[in-house]
């Protein structure tokens, strides 16, 4: 009868019975017993209840029962430390047992228990078996010094214990000697550092002994140590190679792979020149051969591990492109991986066999495959360039089959060739064109429209092909939109008259009904180049590509080198340096081939330094035409948001120049290049116009491009304005915060805010009317509005919107309005703002143009609001910053301004203007008259500086105010007037 017995028993009061039968006097009934106790903790059950009854069975000369109890020890003396020092003595007297079987076990059950109070009682057993005279035991014993090791590493050192391992290396038992490497292998995989497995010639003459006569983990522990030997010349690395090619005939593959990994690495070391070195590369193939002859899953291994190998070596498989021949049966994950290993074993002398099966490949069943295999082609097209001409009519049959997914993957490649080999395969570019309207992937997309783009002045109608993809813009993917934005502008530059419709068209698609940041900063590149260099523009559109490489794929040669060092590991398979999927410092040493050794690691990139490195005067405020800031302004604003800026129709751009706006107002050219075209209804070339905006004229579509509305609205209303990154951080702002040179000041507490007046009159609104104030808090500009409902009927579906206006505020969410607004029912609300909505200059500066909508109407108001709300919280200079910005900003941009009947000291009014974010960096006091030094900072990053004069007695201030954009100095004086005079 078998074992299966002990599992089906389900019996109440099961523990007392087997306590009752452990504790028995025959033999046989005892161990009954204990199988029963085994057959419960193998299915889960508790029985450590039961530890002191198993652990009196251990007195028994019977090794199977002694096997049980030590199986039972191992499993429980982790949650029973106190009853397994019972165990010690058992051990003891185990260890010098006359049977090596049970001094072997014995030891081998305490490298086991994991359990620091027992180790130390464990170290003179071990001492005894690592010396004894049995084999068997010795080389149990050496894997238990590793167990140790990993339990407490600094008892294994004090007690000497690894110095005993390194002798046992030396042992004349071949096994003793792996189990003594792979635990060292082990010890000095966790102490990199350690340098244990100090390998030298005798060390290694040692380990290529015992090589020969080892079972297979053995031989596998020895090579993998062998792997990590750097040998002293080339004739000491063709010695070794000599004694480990013979494992290359293993049965196992795990040991070919090892010997292969040796070989591999210490081939680098041989000169080519010698007839060894070619007599090794013969030898190394028919083993990898050999092992695309099992099953699937080792066949992939073998695969993964050839690939790195011929990366490094071609040479060595190069006769040999038959066996990677696709097999109808084959899984597809070995059809990929032969067909990789095909491209890269291409040459001139197989090419004409190679195509032939690649044609055949194309006509599969496999989708997956069948791509792989079109795409096979157009790679060996761009490798061997005598093969092309006959790989493009190859490409040409499988386009004319007509099946979908096959014609998309040669157009994709087809681009490739004409990359490689440009004006010698243009012919086909009509073929490409019949079979446009089958193409719906984006990949296949973007390549023809690249192609039509690239080749626009050949192609008759090229304006209609890009037109019927322009249609349906927006459901495009991001890879194809930019494709189709360039090929448009390649094609305006060389038919400019025939295309400006088109032109403007995309550009607007792109910059202002985008919300893709990658499409709006390459649509406003193109923009500002067309509208003021169109011949510069032609030279960056336009300019001659550099050749596509013939290789792509290939593995980096550092990470190549690494992997090689690990063939036969997970490393290898998986193409990933050990330390990408080894958690915590285990086995993540980086390994170089011999050839490489003294190049060291890679320098760390040089992080620069931002010494020395003076403030950024902000952009000067535009003329009324252009925008304030621009894209590229976020590279001077703290990313206050969690998305880009809203759309916005008719945008008009900004002051600085898109590509070196930042760097210019660092060095401080305040030079403006013209604005970016507005869009119009009439085609025109994309030009700028010059003359002012109109008033803002709002309709029910345009609203919907960029309103914050509730769930409850109409189709015709789209998503809010992006939401700040958090509303209970301030918004910190600028360069300075790289520099560090805010200061780190606090939020001010008492921020001046006006209080609430009608914006909106019931008269004007159908019954609706709004009153509100603009506030500063936590760094969060919010407009704080009260809306009455003065109508008779309920009002509901409240979204808000607002004009560009000079300074980019915007709904930073929607307006929450949860419920009805009942007639003679009023309401709070606080709407969030941020700044990186649209920008254009307004007048006066601060005006704010917004739009209401409800269920009844769309109504339109305008309200300034105090340009505090702006000061950011980071608005204190360092005092040699705000000299040396001081002197700099020219005398003509100084204004001065009186005011009057204020009657606070100067330190009350130095309060008073910080909870404005206004801060004071200096006081001095001459003849009398206390002057304060101050700075403030807007949130588009413009700087104002003030001298604020205070005489004793007199009501009468003076404020003193340098801008590099002196238009805001109005603005910033009524925040003065303002905020000292409530």
């Amino acid at each position: 009868m078998t074992d299966s017995k002990y599992f089906t028993t389900t019996k109440k009061g099961e523990i007392f019975e087997l306590k009752a039968e452990l504790n028995s006097d025959k033999k046989e009934k005892k161990k009954e017993a204990v199988k029963k106790v085994i057959a419960s903790m193998t299915v889960g059950k508790d029985v450590s209840a039961l530890f002191p009854d198993v652990v009196n069975c251990m007195q028994t000369d019977n090794l199977e029962l002694k096997k049980l109890v030590y199986l039972y020890l191992m499993n429980y003396a982790k949650s029973q430390p106190d009853m397994a020092i019972m165990a010690v003595n058992t051990f003891v007297k185990d260890c010098e047992d006359p049977n090596p079987l049970i001094r072997a076990l014995a030891v081998r059950t305490m490298g086991c228990i994991r359990v620091d109070k027992i180790t130390e009682y464990l170290c003179e057993p071990l001492r005894k078996c690592l010396k004894d005279e049995d084999p068997y035991v010795r080389k149990t014993a050496a894997v238990c010094v590793a167990k140790l090791h990993d339990i407490n590493a600094q008892l294994v050192e004090d007690q000497g214990f690894l110095d005993t391992l390194k002798d046992l290396i030396s042992d004349s038992n071949p096994m003793v000697v792996a189990n003594a490497v792979a635990a060292l292998s082990e010890i000095a995989e966790s102490h990199p550092n350690s340098n244990l497995l100090d390998l030298n010639p005798q060390t290694i003459n040692k380990l290529l002994t015992a090589l020969n006569e080892c079972t297979e983990w053995g031989q596998i522990f020895i090579l993998d140590c062998l792997a990590n030997y750097t040998p002293r010349d080339d004739r000491e690395s063709q010695s070794i190679c000599e004694r480990v090619t013979p494992r290359l005939s293993h049965a196992n593959s795990a040991v070919v792979l090892s010997a292969v990994k040796v070989l591999m690495k210490f081939m680098e070391m041989l000169p080519k020149d010698l007839d060894y070195y070619g007599t090794l590369l013969k030898k190394l193939a028919p083993p990898l051969v050999t092992l695309l002859s099992a099953e699937p899953e080792l066949q992939y291994v073998a695969l993964r591990n050839i690939n790195l190998i011929v990366q490094r070596r071609p040479e060595i498989l190069k006769h040999e492109m038959k066996v990677f021949f696709v097999k109808y049966n084959d899984p597809i994950y070995v059809k990929l991986e032969k067909l990789d290993i095909m491209i890269r074993l291409a040459s001139q002398a197989n090419i004409a066999q190679v195509l032939a099966e690649l044609k055949e490949y194309a006509t599969e069943v496999d989708v997956d495959f069948v791509r792989k295999a079109v795409r096979a082609i157009g790679r060996c097209a761009i490798k061997v360039e005598q093969s092309a001409e006959r790989c493009v009519s190859t490409l040409l049959d499988l386009i004319q089959t007509k099946v979908n997914y096959v014609v998309q993957e040669a157009i994709v490649v087809i681009k490739d060739i004409f990359r490689k080999y440009p004006n010698k395969y243009e012919s086909v570019i009509a073929t490409l064109c019949e079979n446009l309207d089958s193409l719906d992937e984006p990949e296949a997309r973007a390549a023809m429209i690249w192609i039509v783009g690239e080749y626009a002045e050949r192609i008759d109608n090229a304006d209609e092909l890009l037109e019927s993809f322009l249609e349906g813009f927006h459901d495009e993917s991001t890879q194809v939109q930019l494709q189709l934005l360039t090929a448009i502008v390649k094609l305006f530059l060389k038919k400019p008259t025939e295309t400006q419709e088109l032109v403007q068209q995309v550009l607007s698609l792109a910059t202002q009904d985008s919300d893709n940041p990658d499409l709006r900063d390459r649509g406003y590149i193109y923009w500002r180049l067309l509208s003021t260099d169109p011949v510069a523009a032609k030279e960056v559109v336009l300019a001659e590509k550099p050749l596509i490489s013939e290789e792509t794929d290939l593995i980096e040669p550092t990470l190549l080198e690494e992997l090689i060092c690990h063939i036969g590991t997970l490393a290898s398979v998986y193409h990933k340096p050990p330390s990408a999927f080894v958690e915590g410092s285990r086995g993540v040493q980086h390994k170089r081939l011999p050839g490489s050794v003294g190049s060291g690691e890679s320098e760390s990139p040089d992080t620069g330094s931002a010494a020395g490195v003076s403030e950024a005067p902000p952009a000067v405020i535009p003329s009324q035409g252009d925008l304030l800031g621009d894209l590229l302004n976020l590279d001077l604003t703290p990313p206050t948001t969690t998305g880009p800026p809203p759309p916005s129709s008719g945008m008009q751009m900004g002051a600085m120049d898109l590509l070196g706006g930042g760097l210019d107002s660092l060095m401080g050219d305040e030079s403006e290049p013209p604005p970016i075209p507005q869009r119009t209804d009439t085609p025109q070339s994309p030009q700028p116009p010059h003359q002012s905006p109109s008033p803002p004229d709002y309709s029910p579509t345009e609203l919907g491009g960029d309103l914050g509305g509730s769930p409850a609205m109409g189709a015709g209303f789209g998503a809010p304005a992006a939401m700040p990154a958090s509303f209970n951080a301030p918004v910190s702002g600028g360069l300075d915060d790289l520099f560090d040179l805010g200061g780190g000041v606090g939020i001010p507490t008492g921020v001046y805010s006006a209080p609430k007046t009608v914006w909106l009159p019931a008269m004007k609104a159908k019954g609706l009317e709004i009153t509100g104030t603009f506030a500063r808090r936590a760094g969060v500009i919010q407009m704080e509005m009260t809306l009455n409902n003065k109508a008779m009927s309920v009002m509901t579906d409240f979204a808000i919107q607002f004009n560009r206006n000079s300074f980019g505020l915007a709904p930073a969410g929607p307006l929450q309005i949860l419920t009805p607004l009942s007639p003679n029912q009023s309401i709070e609300v606080a709407l969030p703002l941020s700044t990186v909505g649209p920008v254009m200059k307004m007048e006066p500066l601060n005006n704010l143009q917004v739009a209401v909508k409800n269920n009844i109407d769309v109504f339109y108001f305008s309200c300034q609001y105090p340009i505090n709300m702006l000061f950011v919280e980071d608005g204190k200079m360092e005092r040699q910053v705000f000299l040396a910005t001081w002197k700099d900003i020219p005398n003509d941009n100084e204004s001065q301004f009186q005011i009057k009947d204020c009657h606070l000291n100067s330190d009350a009014a130095s309060t008073k203007l910080q909870g404005s974010n206004i801060f004071t960096i200096a006081k001095r006091t001459v003849e009398g008259q206390d002057m304060l030094y101050q700075s403030m900072k807007l949130s588009n990053g413009i700087w104002v500086l003030a001298e604020l004069r205070v005489q004793a007695g007199n009501p009468n201030y003076t404020v003193s105010l340098k801008c590099r954009a002196p238009e805001v100095s109005q603005c910033v004086f009524q925040t003065y007037e303002a905020a000292l005079k409530n």
